[in-house]
């Protein structure tokens, strides 16, 4: 229910774009469920002790006094006069999950810095900040990321995690009481000081649109867990981090006011299940603000048109935060919402616990092919570099491949490293591969050749400034059986699965007049040849029951833009949820609840008894402020790359390639055609020769017996 200090009276006012699907209060039932819920999460050790509470607090006053001491002593040597010098000032604002109060033990503080304007950010910041921070004893671990789309940071503090922020406004006073929230503090700053203060105002702003806080944070506890469990938290490889969940979470919440964790999830995985993307998810409307800032708008950005699953900042300017989806992690994050609405409605039956929902996903059973990424380093500390760096661009590696293969290719990037205890400085990481299933299902010939867009995504990792001879990567093709045990818990390797991804196929059997044995059924045993030979032919073929694969039709690849502001008819905008959906019927309408009669729809909000009769089917959420404009109608997703000029290396074994920082991380860059080779050490380790094969014959198209 929540604490009534922690409400924003969800019954008295609307919040959000729309009116709620359902006001409706918890039945015993979910009052039950919901208690059950929290003692999973208790027992799964999500909630800080006392002690460990007390020292982050302690960390964020001692980080305080720290840049107020450095403020002082940058304003002193830069000779301004001592009454300046008293005056200024630098505050600590902290954001992410210990903001919005769903930290885990030891889980990492974020927090901003806000300084004046005199104090620079290369030079003060990362300059004289950070050899003050190298002298203290209580810091260890002190790793700056100044080249990064949003700089930063990053320490520990009597061995707390601090990931440090700094925006310099453009004040010459910070007043102790400042607010961040203003549109005013945006003014006459830099594009990284408004991506480092969009962190404290986004998540601010949530907790302003969220009903009740306490069940916002409860229900967002439980989806980052099951996010982390099963694979798919982690913004950095394409799938979702902590700030999308929390919006994600932050929707539901506002269309069910009333509701307890357990409905909240249950409804999470309803909704998300049904939803069209690349409809967005919004809490609020879209402001234009009056600053001139670039915000999402696919109406005038055709770079927003290409994103794929956008969920959009609630503050101005509103960007999308999930602008790195691919459609290769869409698919699976997609196919998980359809397992995780099943399993809810089995815990609602009393058919399943919450455990199963929980349930780790068994990612080295999923597939039967995968890239192995090896990096390696000669020291921790560049270890710690090189692999910061490779992990920022390893999405584009997914992306490269659903490139070259025309998106034949689907790409399962797992979103943590392995190490291998026997070799130091070493680290491991494993993408899943399948081929996207085809209408055809005799069409499982085809071969990929994979070795040039390898190559290509190689030169982009070696375009890294601080690259030195002893830092190397490896990519290479490897079979399910062929993964290392070290991935193993206690490197032992588990049994071999079974067929598929959990699912046995039993033949229909008959009896034959006159016998007494079961005979197969005629077509079930052509199938079950058929697949014996398939897998006979090649054990690293991806088979089709792996999993149901995402819609890639270019009706699901562009969003269609043509006529905002018309009626349903001719708005060309999908609807975001079911299918057969309508559009947008104008920007200025906010109205999102429409009953259906469809009883396919009924099926899937079957036990809401306190909805509607009949399905609840949500519009597409978009809104702005001021006038509206018709549009052109996008492209379809085809990405080209704009990679960087190489020029040859002065004094280093690598060929230096020109980075372009200011798009790494805002927008992601568009792919063009690979190029067939790429530069690389004289240390580095002899590779495989060829990542390429056949989904039937792997052993011919590698020319390898399997």
């Amino acid at each position: 229910m929540g604490s009534p200090g922690l409400s924003n009276q969800a019954t008295a006012a609307r919040i959000g774009l729309s009116e709620p699907i359902s006001t409706g209060g918890p039945s015993e039932f979910d009052v039950i469920k919901t208690r059950e819920l929290e003692k999973f999460l208790v027992d799964a050790g999500l909630y800080e002790s006392h002690e460990e509470a007390i020292a982050r607090e302690e960390v964020l006053g001692r980080l305080d006094q720290i840049v107020k001491t450095w403020v002082k002593n940058i304003s002193r040597a830069k000779g301004y006069n001592e009454s300046i010098v008293q005056e200024a000032n630098a505050k600590i604002f902290t954001f992410g999950s210990y903001r919005l109060g769903v930290h885990s033990p030891g889980a990492d503080i974020d927090t901003l810095c806000v300084g004046p304007k005199h104090a620079t950010r290369n030079e003060d910041f990362f300059g004289e900040l950070y050899r003050m921070l190298v002298e203290m004893p209580e810091v260890q671990e002190l790793h700056s990321v100044s080249e990064a789309h949003v700089p930063v940071m990053k320490f520990k503090f009597n061995g707390v995690s601090v990931d440090l922020l700094y925006a310099n406004v453009s004040l010459w006073v910070i007043p102790e009481d400042l607010d961040i929230s203003q549109e005013s503090i945006l003014q006459n700053v830099d594009d990284k000081t408004v991506r480092s203060l969009n962190g404290c105002r986004v998540t601010d702003q949530i907790l302003r649109l969220v009903p009740n806080i306490q069940t916002f944070r409860t229900t967002l506890r439980c989806m980052r867990l099951w996010a982390k469990r099963r694979g798919v938290y982690s913004n950095v490889t394409g799938f979702l981090g902590g700030i999308n969940w929390a919006l994600l979470v932050a929707r539901i919440c506002q269309l069910y006011p009333n509701a307890l964790p357990s409905m909240l999830v249950s409804r999470f995985f309803r909704v998300y299940n049904l939803w069209k993307w690349p409809n967005p998810v919004m809490l609020c409307p879209i402001e234009q603000g009056s600053l001139g800032l670039n915000f999402w708008d696919p109406r005038r950005n055709h770079k927003d048109t290409l994103h794929l699953m956008p969920i959009i900042t609630p503050a101005y300017p509103c960007m999308n935060s999930s602008y790195n989806v691919s459609s290769s992690t869409l698919r699976v994050m997609t196919e998980e919402f359809q397992r995780g609405k099943e399993i809810c409605e089995a815990i609602e039956a009393n058919n399943a616990s919450w455990g199963s929902l929980f349930e780790p996903f068994a990612f080295f059973e999923a597939y039967r092919n995968y890239l192995q990424i090896d990096i390696a380093a000669e020291t921790a500390e560049d270890l710690m570099n090189w692999k910061g760096w490779v992990e920022s661009r390893m999405r584009w590696l997914t992306l490269k491949i659903e490139r070259d293969t025309n998106g034949a290719l689907q790409c399962h990037p797992y979103p943590r490293e392995f190490s291998d205890k026997s070799k130091p400085n070493y680290h491991s990481y494993f993408t899943g591969l399948r081929k996207k299933q085809s209408p055809n299902p005799q069409a499982t010939t085809e071969q990929f050749d994979i070795r040039m867009t390898v190559d290509d995504f190689k030169r982009d990792v070696y375009m890294y400034n601080s690259l030195k001879a002893t830092m190397w990567i490896n990519v290479c093709h490897v079979k399910r059986k062929e993964i290392p045990s070290f991935v193993f818990p206690g490197g032992v390797r588990p049994p071999p699965p079974p067929t598929g991804r959990g699912f046995e196929i039993r033949p229909v059997v008959q009896r034959l007049p006159g016998s007494n044995s079961p005979q197969p059924d005629n077509a079930v045993t052509g199938r079950k040849k058929r697949k014996q030979q398939q897998d006979e032919a090649s054990t690293g073929a991806v088979s089709a029951s792996d999993s149901t694969s995402l819609d890639d039709s270019p009706a699901r690849k562009k969003i269609q833009l043509n006529n905002f502001a018309d009626t349903i008819s001719n708005s060309g905008f999908p609807g975001n949820i079911c299918s057969n959906g309508p559009g947008i019927t104008g920007f200025g309408e906010s109205k999102l609840i429409e009953q259906q009669s469809s009883s396919e729809q009924t099926n899937n909000f079957q036990g809401l008894s306190e909805e509607i009769d009949g399905a609840v089917e949500l519009k597409s959420e978009i809104q702005y402020n001021g006038e509206t404009e018709g549009l052109k109608s996008s492209v379809p997703v085809t990405p080209e790359l704009a990679t960087g000029v190489a020029r040859p290396g002065e004094g280093s074994t690598c060929s230096v390639i020109q980075q372009k920082f200011d798009l790494e991380e805002l927008e992601p860059l568009e792919l063009s055609v690979t190029t067939a080779t790429v530069p690389t050490s004289a240390n580095m380790p002899t590779q495989k020769p060829i990542i390429r094969f056949s989904f039937t014959s792997l052993s011919k198209a590698t020319g390898n017996s399997a």
